[in-house]
């Protein structure tokens, strides 16, 4: 099976380690990766902030990028989203809507491709210690995938696994939102940051890197001693 991956900004930034343990994990399992170099933002911040046009130009590079691929899979809910979010977009343009649809048919993020597409619940994953799981905005309330991570997290051998306190609320990232209301998310998220010491949890694992990026920048600031981990990271764990 042939997947092409979408690594996002995030992760090929700041978060190499995830996209490495994305592509390791899905080499495991039986895939053979491809990655178009062409690939650049979704056009999410520009979108989300109101910059519809500007952005239609990084989604028409990205629709092209991918145009070859059999199945596009990312390490983000969020970003796989706003793939599906395409066609809506270019909604009456007899060109890019049929591409736009083609691509959000074949996309998914990385827990639901395994689960889903892959038909895998146990990824053969070991590592000990106390996690919790936060679930992001984009992935559970727009792209409706709450039950793939955590099959595959139950299945990881020497995880013991605790439920968050509150695991549907904002951790306050929210892409722009974090940078033009920082006070209202800086509540946000230190509220997070209490519900993870709740549980007690050593390890915060989540399948957003801006969601962990952002926690995990407050857990680092509070001096925290909680590991932070992208579940790419916690399932490719031998």
């Amino acid at each position: 099976m042939k997947v092409s991956l979408f690594a996002t900004c995030l992760v090929d930034m700041f978060q190499g380690n995830a996209g490495k343990a994305a592509v390791e994990l899905l080499e495991r399992l039986g895939c053979e990766l491809d990655f178009p170099e062409s690939q650049v933002c979704c056009g999410q911040p520009a979108y989300n902030s109101g910059y519809v046009k500007e952005s239609k130009e990084a989604m028409k590079r990205m629709i092209t990028a991918f145009e070859h691929a059999e199945y596009v899979v990312s390490p983000s809910g969020s970003c796989a989203y706003m793939f599906h979010e395409y066609p809506h977009v270019f909604k009456g343009d007899s060109v890019w809507e049929p591409k736009a649809k083609k691509l959000a048919e074949k996309t998914y993020e990385l827990t639901q491709f395994i689960v889903e597409v892959l038909k895998v619940d146990e990824v053969g994953a070991k590592l000990n210690g106390k996690a919790t799981y936060h679930a992001s905005c984009h992935m559970t309330r727009l792209l409706g995938i709450k039950e793939a991570p955590m099959r595959l997290l139950k299945n990881v051998e020497g995880l013991e696994f605790e439920e968050l306190p509150g695991k549907e609320q904002c951790c306050g990232f929210g892409g722009t939102f974090s940078v033009k209301m920082a006070q209202i998310s800086e509540q946000m998220v230190d509220e997070k940051v209490g519900h993870i010491e709740e549980t007690e949890a050593e390890i915060l694992i989540g399948a957003d890197a801006g969601c962990l990026m952002n926690i995990g920048g407050r857990i680092g600031r509070k001096g925290k001693p909680i590991r932070v981990m992208h579940i790419a990271e916690v399932l490719n764990s031998r």
